[in-house]
């Protein structure tokens, strides 16, 4: 039997008819108060990990699990910034257990996510890397771009073209190699096929982002490659009991050096098994300040908001929601490279990556709006064999324009439609796991002068299943996904590639909270539309690319390996990987010139990614944190050893997280080495090191938490540059900064 007719009789197996529930079941309750002061705390959520239900505490921070069978699991309690430690709860059968929670600001915080597998479990216990930011993180950092929101994490760089156009890059791999989603679902933005393309993020409406480090081909797609970033709202988590009543934020910030400012407001309201939520905000900077000067068009502004209604229950469940988003980006020097474009070719010897700025170049900004229509349903069917079924489906339109002078140059537009069904069987003996199959129709075009490729139609359908054995002492874990994808261009030959992904992983745990962690992947990938059928200038790639209609797919194996300790004094996860992807697709620069701008061909060669990180917190005593972060990745072609570009540096990070009552302080030191392993006509970037500090005032009552934090951001004013930015020649990275955030919480 191959490996396609493996998948899908695992799949199958999966969708068998439900067997009667167990006997005797058991009621799991307690309640969730603040450290702090003992006071209860409602609106908490409440996680049962194993079986994957949330509940919500009531006005008196009590909380009820009902019709659970018996058994051992984790529970944690969590509410924005606030969390508490994982416990472990023996339930037996026909019997109440109780467990209660006191929740507390601390640095070292037992996360669970929900995008490693598709179903709740903590970070710990993920076989795959997993890093999240939480809520309030995301608001002090006031960013545009999501590559700003999250760049500091370990294994986390940003890619730029300007502070409004920055995308995460994971573990060296960037562009359609990391998969941003949205609630589980692709955004459907255009950000992945240029460097001066937006990926935006509405972060006060987040609860928190969450990014797996690694290729997650096997859930998400082939496009999963080198990772995935989740954007979760907490919206997406409901869909089990709506809290009754309002509940809602307000955040308001400002900033000195780009005289920046931002509001945000949300509400929601839930009644019986309803719940309806709404929000809004603005944002606005003026063009930064570097320690060399004022670096000219790097202003923003965008407007996002959403609203939405659903219906839960213990059993079926749904919501609909619309959300949008709109903006105008400058995108600074971009005007330089469109003058020397349009001029010709360059002076011989000439250095296109630092371009005299002399002459009458043109501002060029970017325009975008963001449309998306989702609809979440599913049901719990307790005691069934099929335990739960979701579905999630979406329909987005990303539209933008490049701007020069204010007149549009080139416009993209990009429908999206996908729709996601999974499938969790219930635990049978030693097994469990999720299966489920994926559909997406994307509708591309462009016009202009930078509509490098004609208009495309693509199509996409996978097959995929994970699948948990527990062995008692260790746990094992694999799957596999078939994926065909097909490409339909205008006036060209249409393109199809399939392709199996499979995965194995084992955890053993070596004692109380320790745990190793060792994982292979096979993935494949299939070619993106601008690697096929691009021709022409690329101003945001600084290219004048060429694409090959006759690319292969590439084919990745990844081998990570993961030792991580957790206790409630001491936090400690070491990671090591190492990625060989065969027929890795790359711009291959002839060396000529077209147009003033370099020659790249998309071409392919067998390439590999080494390296790994590590991150700490440690208690030296009560309310006193030692914190650190490590990360470092090696990235070259296989046959020649040639680096390939914009790879990040070494870079550690050394903090202190001290808490006293309601006051927190913590500052941090930020170290990169120089980057000397170069691609052609790539230019050096120096080491460098930068003070961070931040504190916050946090007052916590019965149904309200204000917080008011303050941070400054490089402190000394050094002079340092991105090494993943397509202008660190021009413009370096932003001086001292001062930011100011007021966050309301009511509940």
């Amino acid at each position: 039997m191959n490996l396609s007719k493996t998948l899908v009789f695992i799949v199958l197996w999966a969708l068998l008819p439900p067997r009667a529930a167990p006997a005797r079941s058991a009621v799991l309750e307690g309640t969730v108060t603040l450290e702090q002061n003992g006071r209860p705390i409602p609106s908490a959520s409440v996680t049962l990990i194993q079986l994957g239900r949330t509940a919500m505490t009531d006005a008196e921070g009590n909380y009820r699990f009902s019709d659970i069978p018996p058994g051992e699991y984790d529970v944690v309690s969590h509410m924005h910034a606030l969390t508490g430690q994982v416990k472990k709860i023996r339930v037996a059968a026909g019997e109440n257990t109780r467990a209660d929670f006191a929740l507390v600001f601390s640095p070292v915080r037992h996360e669970v996510t929900v995008t490693a597998t598709g179903r709740e479990e903590t970070a710990f216990d993920a076989l795959q890397s997993v890093t999240t930011v939480h809520s309030l993180r995301l608001a002090e950092q006031g960013a545009f771009g999501l590559g700003d929101t999250i760049a500091g994490e370990p294994g986390v760089h940003k890619r730029s073209f300007g502070p409004g156009s920055s995308r995460p890059v994971v573990r060296g791999f960037d562009g359609d190699r990391v998969l941003v989603l949205n609630d589980g679902l692709p955004t459907g933005t255009l950000s992945s096929q240029s460097g001066e393309h937006a990926e935006p993020v509405d972060a006060p409406n987040l609860d928190r982002v969450e990014v797996v480090k690694g290729p997650s081909t096997l859930l998400y797609g082939s496009n999963a490659i080198g990772g995935v970033v989740n954007m979760v709202t907490a919206h997406h988590l409901l869909h089990e009991h709506p809290h009754p009543g309002f509940r809602g934020q307000v955040t308001a910030s400002g900033a000195g050096n780009s005289h920046a400012a931002a509001g945000h407001a949300g509400a929601e309201y839930g009644h019986g098994n309803w719940l309806v939520w709404g929000n809004g905000s603005r944002q606005v900077a003026g063009d930064y300040e570097s320690p060399e000067g004022r670096v000219d068009n790097s202003r923003t502004r965008a407007s996002a908001g959403s609203a939405g209604l659903g219906w839960y229950s213990d059993g079926p469940f749904f919501n609909l929601s619309y959300a949008t988003s709109r903006g105008r980006l400058g995108i600074p020097y971009a005007g330089i490279f469109h003058h020397h474009h349009e001029e010709g070719e360059e002076a011989e010897g000439e250095d296109e990556e630092s371009p005299h700025q002399e002459g009458d170049a043109s501002e060029v900004d970017e325009t975008f709006s963001w449309h998306n229509v989702r609809l979440n349903a599913g049901t719990r069917l307790p005691g069934s064999f099929l335990e739960e079924v979701k579905v999630a489906a979406g329909l987005s339109r990303w539209r933008h324009k490049e701007l020069e002078s204010g007149i549009a140059a080139t416009s993209f537009d990009n429908r999206l439609f996908n729709l996601r069904a999974t499938f969790t069987q219930r635990r049978a003996g030693r097994m469990e796991g999720t299966s489920g199959l994926q559909f997406s129709h994307r509708d591309y075009r462009a016009e202009g002068e930078e509509a490098l490729s004609p208009p495309a139609r693509g199509t996409t359908f996978a097959l995929f299943t994970l699948q948990e054995m527990n062995l008692g002492a260790a746990r094992l874990q694999f799957g596999g996904r078939m994926e065909h994808t097909a490409y339909s261009p205008s006036g060209l030959a249409s393109r199809s590639f399939t392709g199996f992904s499979g995965a194995a992983g084992i955890r053993l745990p070596l004692g109380e909270k320790v745990a190793a962690v060792a994982h292979y992947t096979r993935s494949f990938r299939a070619p993106a539309v601008e690697e096929l059928y691009n021709h022409g200038p690329h101003i945001g790639n600084l290219a004048y690319e060429i694409g090959s209609a006759n690319l292969k797919r590439e084919r990745s194996d990844g081998i990570d390996l993961s030792l991580r300790r957790e206790g409630p004094r001491l936090e400690l996860r070491a990671d090591f990987y190492y990625y060989r992807v065969g027929d890795f697709v790359y711009l291959d620069f002839t060396g000529n010139r077209v147009h003033g701008l370099r020659e790249a061909l998309f071409a392919q060669r067998d390439a590999r990614f080494i390296g790994g990180e590590a991150a700490l917190g440690a208690a030296l005593r009560r309310g006193f944190w030692l914190t650190g972060a490590l990360d470092v990745v090696d990235a070259r072609l296989a046959d020649s050893g040639a680096p390939l570009p914009r790879i990040p540096p070494l870079r550690g990070k050394l903090g202190i997280d001290a808490r006293w009552r309601a006051l927190s302080f913590r500052p941090e030191i930020v170290m990169a080495a120089a980057q000397e392993r170069l691609a052609p006509n790539e230019t050096r970037t120096a080491g460098y090191t930068v003070v961070n500090l931040a504190g916050s005032f946090t007052l916590v009552r019965s149904r309200r938490m204000h917080i008011l934090s303050l941070t400054l951001s490089n402190a000394a004013d050094r002079l340092y540059r991105n090494h993943l930015s397509f202008i660190k020649d021009l413009a370096p990275e932003m001086g001292r900064s001062a930011r100011v955030t007021y966050a309301l919480r009511f509940f």
